[in-house]
């Protein structure tokens, strides 16, 4: 038995090595590939074989093929990650960052995550906060071509309010608290609220974050409370819109959540206690939801491991953690509009395709979980007409997959090749 697993490991090892050396070949001698099946993204469905040409960085044709003789795999579109937080890293040392390091530190950092996140095929990623002003900027200097990473939709500094989720001077001394405002994305009014949706515009952000409810890993004690007013709430989303920027929603509770689905957010992240009358409103709006299951997972175990939270944290892990799979289960079955997240950064970047596999397992079948990662992450996005499908126009971003990938979501982790824009992505670290 053990002859015949090592056997079957050194074999699909030889398969990824070759179709890899394949898919490097006819994107050196050529901008074309051929693909064994593709995935249509906007009918979730596996497709015979393709053959695909680039051209200035898009998909110049797409069309049925004889010839599979070098042929490299199964192709998906690109995969959009809707919830990412490429500045952080999981650590029980991570409260006490922004006294140990720079900027400058974080900016090489959030680079390095990017680039993990390409290699495991996440061509592009919504940021969704982040406190040391870095992100758009590293967003610049991939769009210019002076680093390399994923396409980056930036939320810059999250917008909360005095002593909610994302109030920068949680858990530290009175000494250092002080009064953050509207400038460092903290509210008390509505007026206050236009001001900080304007000050993210000035900063160069794509899109607004709000916490609509407490949190889990921030030094305050109620995951769950709302933390706007309706009237604070609405103004956010005005603003927002008057510069044509959508809202993110971070929401666990049930009475915040309404609040932020009430005043025409674009996206709900977590949702973690949210209800039918919600999921009821969230259908009537249009309003997506991105449950980011890897996450919710990730702090549930870490919250066991002695000393990795602060106890405050780690009560709130263990309650809020486990409970996103089983609301995510009763979303899709309600029919709620789903979108692709993770939250890495919560946990270890590079590790998103496990949000696949947890789909799968709370009753989302594999091809609706791709369809969620391209077609409808591409929509909430904004996106839909340069992201998320293999059609003719699109940007050319694609990954290539095992061809097991079309029936084992554990395939989904192991991509043979990754091309953003049409360029091919190096997967050797």
């Amino acid at each position: 038995m053990k002859i015949k697993f090592i056997t079957a490991a050194i074999l699909s090892c030889t398969y990824s090595f070759a179709a890899q050396s394949q898919a490097q070949s006819q994107a050196s001698e050529s901008n074309s590939v051929v693909c064994n099946a593709i995935f249509d993204s906007k009918s979730a469905r596996f497709l015979g074989p393709h053959k695909l040409l680039f051209a200035d960085g898009k998909i110049a044709s797409i069309t049925p093929t004889t010839e599979i003789e070098n042929a490299v795999g199964l192709c998906t579109p690109g995969w959009i990650d809707l919830h990412v937080h490429l500045t952080s890293e999981p650590s029980g040392q991570s409260y006490t960052e922004s006294f140990r390091f720079n900027p400058t530190d974080i900016a090489y950092r959030a680079q390095n995550n990017g680039m993990i996140s390409l290699r495991a095929g996440f061509t592009t990623v919504r940021d969704l906060g982040e406190g040391w002003g870095v992100t758009t900027s590293l967003r610049n200097a991939i769009n210019a071509g002076t680093v390399q990473g994923p396409r980056i939709f930036a939320a810059g500094k999250s917008i909360a309010t005095t002593g909610g989720h994302a109030d920068p001077s949680n858990g530290t001394s009175q000494r250092y608290m002080g009064d953050p405002g509207p400038a460092q994305g903290v509210i008390n009014s509505p007026s206050e609220a236009r001001k900080s949706v304007r000050q993210r515009y000035k900063e160069g952000s794509d899109v607004i974050k709000i916490t609509a409810t407490g949190g889990v890993l921030s030094v305050a004690k109620s995951g769950l409370n709302p933390q706007f007013t309706q009237a604070e709430a609405n103004a956010i989303v005005r603003a927002a819109n008057d510069y044509g920027l959508k809202v993110a929603a971070h929401a666990h509770g049930a009475e915040g959540m309404k609040r932020a689905v009430l005043a025409g957010v674009s996206t709900i992240e977590h949702g973690t206690l949210m209800n039918e009358e919600i999921m009821t409103l969230m259908k009537q709006k249009g309003t997506y939801y991105v449950p980011t299951l890897t996450a919710g997972a990730y702090v549930a175990k870490q919250a066991e491991v002695p000393g990795f939270y602060v106890p405050m944290v780690a009560l709130k892990a263990r309650a809020i953690g486990p409970q996103i799979s089983k609301t995510l289960a009763a979303a899709y079955k309600f029919g709620v509009k789903i979108a692709f997240g993770t939250d890495a950064g919560v946990f270890p970047h590079g590790e998103n395709a496990r949000e696949f596999e947890l789909l799968v397992n709370a009753g989302v079948p594999l091809e609706a979980a791709l369809q969620m990662a391209t077609f409808y992450a591409a929509d909430a996005l904004g996106e839909s007409a340069n992201l998320g499908q293999l059609v003719a126009g699109q940007s050319a971003d694609m990954v290539v997959l095992p061809m097991a990938a079309q029936t084992d979501v554990k395939a989904l982790l192991s991509p043979v090749a990754v091309y953003k824009a049409g360029q091919m992505v190096d997967l050797q670290r």
